[in-house]
């Protein structure tokens, strides 16, 4: 077999077209004493194949890879101590104390922190949770002049998104319809599901036809944006069945449900705001509170008015 030498520019003098693989096993060691700078790996040749191989090329990945490892493990120890501290002052502590031990880059150090999701502000995305693309039957914008002048005779309807943590890096979502009177400004139905089903806006929806029982004709409307779950058959079999009109924006403007989104800024960023959830069962319990306390503060209000 023809040999050859690296051709890197590390000027080793490893032959390049072996025809041993070695499979190693890689041991990263923390400094052995306080005052012991320098970290050590170990790498242990457990077994090996006959396959073409690049020496060099392959103990630059092992090198790279123990680096990180030494990284995570520095990063996550710190963390133990300052769950707060941030990527900048952890890169310059790295820094200060394994100067001279060849450490890993700025842009490496925090590329590292955000692939192993271990920043501390992390960027939540916001998921989408109107799908007006579903081909269903769509209604007429039946409220664009409307003023309503007393209790069950608009109701707008909409769904938010609230965040779940599994832990402190990852987190999922669950989301919450809800039904509000647009004269009283009353939350009458509400529902927390895990996902974007029809089953929840129609638990809401159940929840908020409880205050028109025994009424023939309501004269009342319903207005949502355009989603699939208000456009389902269910959810307008529903309406039919209880002689409600319906109504449905007309585009993806927030401006055209304006008291709906209000009600969920509200929700969101007043009554649970800076709440850390880690379970649905602890955001209905929160929601529930949170409906509870809309009540109170509107029978103050409605005692005030008539004082």
């Amino acid at each position: 077999m023809k040999m050859s030498l690296c051709r890197s520019k590390c000027g080793c003098a490893h032959r390049k077209n072996v025809r041993r693989i070695f499979i190693f096993e890689l041991t990263v060691l923390p400094p052995r004493t306080a005052g012991d700078r320098e970290s050590s790996t170990s790498i242990h040749i457990r077994s090996y194949r006959r396959l073409p191989f690049n020496v060099c090329s392959f103990v630059k990945r092992l090198q790279k890879t123990a680096q990180e490892s030494f990284v995570l493990e520095y990063v996550k120890g710190i963390r133990k101590k300052d769950p707060g501290i941030g990527g900048k002052k952890l890169w310059y502590m790295y820094c200060r104390e394994f100067d001279g031990n060849n450490p890993v880059g700025r842009d490496r150090f925090a590329d590292i922190i955000d692939r192993n999701s271990l920043k501390v502000r992390l960027k939540v995305r916001k998921p989408r949770t109107t799908d007006s693309s579903h081909g269903l039957p769509t209604y007429p914008n039946m409220i664009k002049d409307l003023i309503p002048s007393r209790p069950n005779q608009l109701w707008v309807s909409d769904i938010t998104y609230i965040t779940i943590w599994i832990d402190e890096y990852h987190y999922v979502f669950c989301y919450l319809s809800l039904i509000l009177d647009a004269y009283t400004e009353e939350i009458i139905g509400w529902s927390v599901g895990p996902t974007l089903e029809t089953a929840y806006p129609l638990e809401a929806l159940k929840m908020a036809l409880k205050r028109i029982e025994g009424v023939e004709c309501p004269d009342l409307i319903h207005h949502s944006d355009r989603g699939c779950q208000y456009a389902s058959g269910e959810y307008i079999k529903l309406l039919n069945d209880n002689s409600v009109r319906i109504s449905m924006t007309e585009c993806g403007d927030p401006k055209d449900n304006a008291q709906a989104e209000r009600i969920n800024n509200t929700m969101k960023n007043e009554l649970l705001k800076d709440m850390r959830f880690r379970n649905i069962e602890e955001v209905k319990v929160a929601v529930a509170k949170s409906h509870h306390f809309i009540l109170l503060s509107m029978n103050n209000r409605l005692l005030m008015d008539r004082n």
